[in-house]
C-alpha cells in the first residue's frame, strides 16, 4: 500500500504502480487526507486492516509520518518503507524533526492559507508551497512540464498536521527500509539517515529530489519488492545500505 506525502496525492505514485504491476503485484494507493496526524493515520489504518493478506505499508514524506502511527496495530502489515519519510518517534511531531537539523530551502517557500469554511475540531489553516518555488524545491529532477503541473495541482497540508504528536512508532517493532533522497530540498537528508539509523531500517541512497518517487520509480520499487520479499524477517539482521 503506498501512502502519498503533503502538497500532492495519489497520482504521484503513479510510475511505481505501473512496474509493480508488471512485477504481478497488487497495489492499493489510498488518498491521504493531509488533515491531521491522528485522523490520517485512522483513515490509513481502516484501509490497512480491510486487507487480508500482508501487506507492505510504504510513505513518502509525510506519508511516513501516517505509516508509523497507521501500523502499530495492523497485524497484517510485514514491512514499512519509507522515501524520504517522517520516520517519528513516540511524541515527535514532523516540526520537531525539521526543527532539528538545518533548514531546507522549503522553510521559507510556503505559504499559510486560512480555510474558508471551518468544521468543529477540524484544521483552521493549510500550507502549501509557493507556485513558483515549487519546482526547484519539490521536483527539481523532474521535466519542466511535469513539475510545473504538480506546482499547480497541489494538494495542501493542513498546519496542524506538522505539529501533530507521533504515538509509538511501528518501525519499533517491524521491518523497515528507508530510501533517502540525497538531493532532497522538502525533508534534509541528513534528518533522512538520521530517522533511518535509528529505525534500523535497510538503507537505499537515491541521488533524487523529494519528487523521487517519480524521478526514480524502478529505485523506489526494488526497495519495496526486497520489502515484501524480506518482510517476515531481516536474514541476517543486519541493516544494509545501497546506493543507486
Amino acid at each position: 500500500m503506498l501512502v502519498h506525502g503533503a502538497f500532492t496525492d495519489a497520482s504521484s505514485w503513479a510510475e511505481v504502480i505501473s512496474i509493480l504491476h508488471t512485477a504481478g503485484l497488487t497495489v492499493r494507493a489510498p488518498a491521504n487526507p493531509l488533515r491531521g496526524l491522528a485522523q490520517d493515520a485512522a483513515h490509513i489504518g481502516s484501509v490497512v486492516r480491510d486487507i487480508d493478506v500482508p501487506v507492505v505499508l510504504v510513505g513518502h514524506g509525510y506519508g511516513g509520518a501516517v505509516i508509523t502511527h497507521a501500523a502499530t496495530d495492523a497485524d497484517n502489515v510485514v514491512a514499512l518503507c519509507y522515501v524520504a519519510g517522517f520516520g517519528l518517534d513516540t511524541g515527535e511531531s514532523v516540526l520537531d524533526i525539521t526543527h532539528r537539523f538545518a533548514p531546507a530551502p522549503v522553510a521559507d517557500a510556503t505559504i499559510t492559507a486560512a480555510l474558508p469554511t471551518q468544521v468543529p475540531g477540524g484544521p483552521d489553516s493549510e500550507l502549501y508551497i509557493r507556485r513558483e518555488r515549487f519546482p526547484q524545491v519539490y521536483a527539481a529532477d523532474l521535466p519542466p512540464r511535469v513539475k510545473n503541473a504538480m506546482s499547480v495541482a497541489q494538494r495542501p497540508i493542513a498546519q496542524r498536521a506538522l505539529t501533530s504528536r507521533s504515538g509509538a512508532p511501528a518501525w519499533a517493532s517491524k521491518p523497515s527500509w528507508y530510501a533517502i533522497a540525497t538531493a532532497d530540498r522538502m525533508l534534509n537528508p541528513t534528518a533522512q539517515r538520521f530517522m533511518a539509523q535509528r529505525m534500523a531500517a535497510t538503507e537505499y541512497l537515491l541521488d533524487g529530489s523529494h519528487a523521487v518517487v517519480l524521478s526514480q520509480p524502478a529505485a523506489v520499487v526494488a526497495m519495496i519488492r526486497e520489502a515484501a520479499e524480506r518482510g517476515d524477517g531481516r536474514g541476517d539482521g543486519d541493516a544494509l545500505r545501497r546506493t543507486f
